[in-house]
């Protein structure tokens, strides 16, 4: 502590939101040069979201300076900005165990404390989560509670935000909305709400008069509600005309203040102050950079979302020699759309806001043209892609598994309902490390695998990636699920000549006698380690047992010749997936086996009936019984 006071003498002494309140206005500045440099030392040794908490340091001040909290209540989106925030609301001494096993979450969670109000992974719930508590703290009597809804730009493109927004507009609530405009979501947002947001210009100096003026009026009996809904839509109307434009948020008759500088924290917490017990909704736009305070980040903000680690002095990140090693799954799908793209002109290319991260970055470098970044709207990527499917083009929709979830019905109605030619790439399934629980790509299998005319497949290598790829696109497929995982692959010789995979065909990867392990996807690999070690073990027995393994490759429709195969010859049984146990592989197959009158005994390797943790992959693998040495007692059990 000694030396954190000597470093830091103003962030030392703060432990809780109560301390920072003690410190005179122009202190502040100060404080948020410190908690930023604070914030680059543990993310350059410990790597995490660094950008979107550099450029939310002033707003978090400001927010714990103004509001009471816990008991106001800020919900933050995301939570990718939340860094400052857990720092300064007693967690600063182990942030240095941000997104390790058994350390401190990735995002906020009122698991963990009582600051954090609501979960958020994911993105554009906050102004709902937000307007229910603010609807709870009117219908319980607690009038002095504030509740503060924190929300990106690109978050603000997502469905939801827009349902928050028009309940918000139609229901009695004293809301804040802060909307944190840095003209990026993890790559740069884009569509039309982005340029609505940054040419939006409202004077700050009537928005001070006209509360001023109201409050006056509020007090001398002159008015009402009902007088007060009037007149603000009557100046809406005067100011819209003024301005030759209309404000979006005032048009639904959410008062709206800004935009004003979100990195002036004096003004910012002046301006909170101010608006504080206006009654009824309001929106205050904020406008900050991405990865304030640390020049490269500021420059490059896509690269500095997450950076890995690097040297904070010269800002050079540190990488490791990848020449010899496998590429990442996402970059042999990048690739891999290229090629197909340039030969097929019916493919198009469709992502919720991840280019980069998914590596559809590459046909928009090439074919622009042909490539849709529509935002965070998962829903409206997969049936916008359903739209372009239905008059004719074959969509390759990448979305990350765990966003996937946000598209369910939009899946089943809009794409599976007409078996529409729709390629739905799910990146990042399966366990996916320090993200944690809001992220790991667990249920696609289990919650996919009963829609009608789906094809559901999940490739072990690389070589496979890009052969379902190719098959996808082929005429008469339909719906076709592409399932992978972070990462990297397995094969540094990745390319392959691109040829048709036959649908519903499994493989058998190596023969046995005694016990068959059945898998789906990369965890292959990870069986097959470890069926040669057990067997090095069951080789010392008198019985000379054996294992044999199937990659059954598709979980929709199965390979019928394989499980009978499998039937007729083990009782022994064992499936292995990186996803949830419950309703996915395993349960396929045993489904089939019950159905078609086999008896064997079958034990389902898989994800646990809990939601999983944060920490290594290789971690929670061991956690979740589905590493080489669980694989290998599973087997030495039978």
């Amino acid at each position: 502590m000694k030396h954190q006071t000597e470093q830091y003498p103003l962030l030392g002494q703060i432990d809780n939101p109560e301390q920072l309140k003690a410190l005179k206005p122009e202190q502040l500045p100060q404080l948020c040069r410190e908690l930023r440099d604070d914030i680059i030392q543990e993310l350059s040794q410990n790597p995490g979201h660094f950008a979107a908490s550099m450029g939310a340091v002033d707003l978090t001040v400001a927010l714990h300076y103004v509001y009471n909290t816990p008991y106001d209540r800020i919900v933050w989106d995301v939570g990718h900005q939340a860094y400052g925030h857990k720092i300064l609301t007693g967690r600063r001494d182990q942030f240095c165990t941000n997104r390790k096993l058994k350390g401190i979450a990735p995002f906020p969670t009122p698991v963990e404390s009582e600051y954090d109000t609501f979960a958020c992974g994911h993105a554009s719930n906050s102004i709902s989560a937000a307007l229910g508590m603010a609807v709870s703290a009117m219908q319980k009597g607690e009038n002095n509670r504030h509740v503060v809804a924190v929300i990106g730009d690109g978050s603000m493109s997502g469905g939801l935000a827009f349902e928050g927004l028009n309940n918000v507009s139609s229901t009695p609530n004293n809301l804040l909305i802060i909307l944190n405009d840095n003209n990026m979501s993890i790559d740069r947002s884009v569509g039309g709400m982005k340029q609505y947001l940054f040419n939006l210009t409202t004077s700050n100096s009537y928005n001070q008069l006209r509360f001023k003026v109201s409050r006056l009026l509020m007090k001398m009996g002159l008015l009402n509600d009902e007088r007060r809904k009037a007149l603000i839509r009557f100046a809406n109307s005067l100011k819209s005309m003024a301005a030759m434009q209309q404000n979006i948020f005032e048009g639904m008759n959410i008062r709206y203040f800004g935009p004003i500088d979100g990195h002036d924290v004096v003004k910012l917490a002046r301006v909170l102050k101010d608006i504080k017990e206006l009654r009824g909704p309001k929106i205050l736009h904020l406008h900050t950079v991405k990865g304030k305070g640390y020049t490269p980040a500021e420059k490059n903000p896509e690269v500095w979302h997450a950076p890995g680690r690097f040297n904070p002095a010269t800002g050079e990140r540190i990488k490791e020699d990848e020449s010899q090693k496998p590429p990442k799954f996402q970059d042999v799908f990048g690739e891999t759309l290229v090629e197909l793209a340039e030969k097929n002109p019916r493919i198009v290319g469709v992502t919720p806001a991840m280019p980069s991260g998914c590596s559809m970055n590459l046909l928009m470098a090439k074919m622009p043209e042909r490539t849709f970044d529509v935002g965070i709207a998962e829903g409206h990527a997969a049936t916008f892609s359903g739209g372009m499917a239905k008059e004719g083009m074959i969509p390759f929709c990448n979305i990350y598994s765990s966003f996937m979830q946000r598209a369910y019905d939009n899946v089943i109605h809009d794409i599976a309902l007409l078996r529409l030619p729709v390629v739905l790439c799910l990146d990042r399934a399966g366990l996916v490390g320090e993200d944690g629980a809001t992220h790991h790509g667990a249920f696609d299998l289990a919650c996919l695998r009963p829609i009608p005319n789906l094809t559901i497949a999940s490739p072990r290598n690389e070589h496979e990636l890009r052969r379902l790829m190719y098959t996808a696109q082929l005429p008469g497929q339909g719906p076709f699920v592409i399932r992978y995982p972070r990462g990297r692959g397995v094969l540094v010789d990745w390319r392959c000549p691109l040829e048709e995979v036959p649908v519903g065909k499994g493989v058998r990867l190596k023969e046995g006698n005694s016990i068959a392990v059945i898998t789906l996807g990369p965890i292959a690999y990870t069986a097959a380690r470890a069926i040669a070690r057990a067997e090095e073990l069951l080789q010392a027995s008198a019985e000379k047992k054996s294992v044999a393994h199937y990659d059954l490759r598709f979980l929709k429709p199965m390979d019928e010749e394989v499980l009978q195969e499998v039937a007729q010859k083990y009782q022994r049984i064992i499936t292995i997936e990186d996803g949830v146990r419950s309703g996915g592989m395993g349960s396929a197959v045993l489904e089939w086996m019950n159905d078609h009158g086999y008896t064997p005994h079958i034990t389902r390797l898989g994800l646990p009936d809990h939601f999983v943790e944060h920490g290594s992959v290789a971690e929670l693998q061991q956690i979740c019984g589905i590493d080489e040495e669980s694989i290998v007692k599973a087997i030495l059990e039978q």
